[in-house]
């Protein structure tokens, strides 16, 4: 009846809100969306901080900048240099959410047809995203370490990959294995990019969420030191984990090319983020209550995360593989012999869910693996969930 778009003739949604439909049954334990938790929200720090923001009414009500207020440019700015990395203001701007900076870039780099690289398993939004696109996506697998940089670069020599216009990864405590690349494969992948001349879309929601392990530098700060790097990282920040989803701020850092058309581009998409959530954000990053709240959240995600892991091995001994993360939200798992979106099936019927793995990948589906969020159920829900796990396992076993 209706003339769509190629991309939408039959789109897929996604399949991680598909199972938000659940999440209103009695009883129901979800360890699938990576929600943060909202008993964690700094709700006295943002009144303050929109009570700040109230002081100019006007200017909360207004439209904004296409590129975001001034202030909580600066607001960033000074959040990225607390990360070793001077920013320019024309080469940052505010996104509504981090997604949207994604969906720009695509928009002003991305034809159709144009490969992309992205590791696998991915974000499933990057990867709706990227078919929305009309792109090709060309996976490299990942491993403990988060993305093999060295099998990258065969393919990128044998000419497997193509001439790929961007390369996506989320480095550090990854969506959704929780990997994080190492320090010495983040120099490698740099240096990749220089040489091939791809640019590294680096997607960077979840670094302050560390609670074990050292820190280590962003790409974006690798690239400083390598020569022509620079040019070839853009970086993708959020408040969405560390804040609150619902004030819909991310930013991208890129170079000011890049940032000049994407602002262009969002001129067509929403005019500008909205100003008083903007300005909510510049108030409370400039009183300090992001710094001062954040280790309260890392040291309940290092309990869920412990609770977690200790019941899955009290619970699924022997049947299940799975690492522990540093940071992050997510644990992501492998029951061998198990179709884990058979498992949900049984799972719903316990009153558990979580996200099965083929959500994850373009190609090559991994059937037995599957991602559980600790973040946002109680610590006391989490070891019924696991439980819960092990009872949909034997009913799948029959």
């Amino acid at each position: 009846m209706y003339d769509f778009t190629e991309p939408f003739r039959n789109p897929g949604g996604s399949p991680i809100r598909e199972l938000f439909k659940y999440l209103g049954e009695p009883g129901m334990i979800s360890l699938a969306g990576g929600h943060p938790a909202s008993d964690l929200f700094d709700t006295d720090g943002l009144q303050r901080a929109a009570a700040q923001a109230w002081t100019q009414p006007a200017r909360c009500l207004q439209y904004g900048p296409t590129d975001g207020l001034p202030e909580l440019k600066d607001a960033l700015a000074q959040l990225m240099q607390q990360r070793g990395v001077t920013v320019p203001a024309d080469q940052l701007m505010v996104t509504t959410g981090s997604q949207q900076g994604f969906d720009l870039l695509l928009r002003v780099l991305v034809a159709p047809g144009d490969a992309v690289l992205t590791e696998q398993p991915a974000y499933p939004a990057t990867l709706q995203a990227l078919k929305m696109q009309q792109a090709r996506i060309v996976t490299v697998p990942v491993d403990a370490q988060g993305l093999d940089v060295a099998r990258l670069a065969a393919m990128l020599e044998s000419g497997e990959a193509g001439r790929p216009k961007l390369l996506y990864t989320v480095p550090t405590f990854a969506n959704p294995t929780g990997a994080t690349l190492s320090l010495e494969r983040r120099k490698a992948l740099v240096e990749l990019a220089v040489k091939h001349g791809f640019i590294i879309v680096e997607d960077e929601p979840y670094a302050d969420l560390r609670f074990a392990g050292e820190a280590l530098p962003s790409l974006l700060k690798v690239a400083q030191d390598i020569d022509g790097g620079r040019e070839r990282v853009v970086y993708f920040g959020s408040l969405s984990k560390v804040v609150a989803p619902g004030i819909r701020i991310g930013w991208t850092v890129a170079p000011a090319d890049i940032v000049r058309r994407c602002t262009v581009a969002k001129q067509t998409a929403d005019l500008c983020s909205a100003p008083w959530m903007q300005a909510i954000a510049a108030a409370y990053l400039a009183q300090g209550a992001l710094t001062e709240h954040l280790p309260r959240i890392a040291e309940q995600y290092r309990r869920k995360c412990e609770a977690l892991c200790d019941a899955l091995d009290a619970q699924l001994a022997g049947a299940l593989q799975f690492q522990r993360p540093e940071g992050g939200m997510f644990v992501w798992a492998r029951m061998d012999g198990v179709d884990s979106s058979e498992l949900l099936k049984h799972a719903i019927a316990q009153k558990v869910l979580f996200v099965p793995g083929k959500a994850f990948y373009a190609d090559h589906i991994d059937a037995a693996a599957f991602r559980l969020s600790f973040a946002a159920p109680g610590i006391g829900e989490i070891g019924e969930a696991a439980a819960r796990l092990a009872r949909a396992r034997e009913a799948l076993l029959g």
